[in-house]
C-alpha cells in the first residue's frame, strides 16, 4: 500500500522561508505590520511547498470563522430545483460568492431556510451556533425580514442584504431592476409594440415594485397606457405561461 503523503504546515513554510511561525501566520491571515519583503518570502514558500491554509486551525488561532453564509429560500430553491425550471441568478450569485470568498482565505456556505415557517428564527440560530460566520449573505426576500436583520444584527454578524433598500442594519445592494424592466420596455416600443404588458414577481419581494416602476416610466415616456396590463406572478415560469394570455 502507498504511503499517504505528509501534509505541508505551517511549520514546513516557516522553516523554508527561515522566519517564525507567528510571521507565517500573520502572512496568511492578512494581518498589518508585515514587511512586504517578508510578506513576499513567505508567500514564495507556500507556493512552492503547495501550502494550504487550514480553516479549522485558522479558527483555533483567532476569533474569525473563515466562513460566509448564504441564505436562500428553501422552498423555492428545492422546487425550482426539481422541476428544473429555476433560474440559474442563484447559481450566478453562488459562483461568485465563492470566487471572492476564495481569493480573500474565506469558503462560502449555503444555508436553505423556510421563509414563510414560524421556526425560522430557530432554524437560523441554530445555523450560526453551529457555523459561527463572520458574514452572512441574505438574498430576498430574507434581505427585508425584520426578524432576520435583527436576529443578525444582535449576533454582531455582518450582514449584505441583496435586493432591498429598507432601512436596517447591513450592507444594501441593488441592481438597478428598474432601469432594467425601463430598458427591456424601451426595446419593445422601439420594435413598434404599443400593447406591452408586465408579469410582477411576488410582492414579497421589494425589487417587484421596482420593476413595475421601471416599465410604467418607460410606458408614460412612450405615450403608452398601462390599463389592465399589468399581471401578478410569482417569478417562476409557471406563473408566466399562466398570466401571459391575461
Amino acid at each position: 500500500m502507498a504511503r499517504r503523503k505528509q501534509a505541508v504546515t505551517i511549520k514546513h513554510v516557516a522553516a523554508d522561508a527561515g522566519v517564525s511561525l507567528q510571521t507565517v501566520s500573520r502572512v496568511i491571515n492578512k494581518e498589518p505590520n508585515v514587511r512586504p519583503e517578508m510578506m513576499a518570502r513567505v508567500q514564495e514558500s507556500i507556493a512552492r511547498l503547495g501550502y494550504v491554509p487550514s480553516i479549522a486551525a485558522q479558527r483555533m488561532s483567532g476569533s474569525r470563522s473563515y466562513l460566509i453564509m448564504a441564505l436562500n429560500d428553501r422552498e423555492r430553491t428545492i422546487d425550482g430545483w426539481k422541476s428544473r425550471e429555476g433560474t440559474d441568478w442563484v447559481d450566478q450569485m453562488l459562483f461568485g460568492g465563492m470566487l471572492t470568498c476564495a481569493e480573500h482565505g474565506y469558503r462560502l456556505i449555503v444555508e436553505l431556510v423556510d421563509t414563510h415557517s414560524d421556526h425560522i428564527e430557530r432554524e437560523l440560530s441554530a445555523a450560526i451556533a453551529a457555523l459561527q460566520p463572520d458574514g452572512v449573505l441574505l438574498t430576498p426576500p430574507h434581505s427585508a425580514n425584520p426578524k432576520i436583520m435583527a436576529l443578525l444584527d444582535a449576533a454582531g454578524i455582518e450582514q449584505a442584504r441583496i435586493g432591498s433598500l429598507m432601512p436596517g442594519p447591513g450592507f444594501r445592494l441593488t441592481m438597478g431592476d428598474d432601469l432594467a424592466a425601463a430598458m427591456a420596455t424601451r426595446h419593445l416600443v422601439e420594435l413598434g409594440h404599443r400593447r406591452i404588458g408586465f408579469i410582477s414577481g411576488s410582492l414579497e419581494y421589494e425589487l417587484s415594485g421596482w420593476r413595475v416602476d421601471g416599465w410604467r416610466a418607460a410606458m408614460a415616456e412612450a405615450g403608452l397606457s398601462t390599463e389592465g396590463m399589468l399581471a401578478q406572478g410569482d417569478f417562476s415560469i409557471e406563473s408566466g405561461r399562466a398570466r401571459a394570455p391575461e
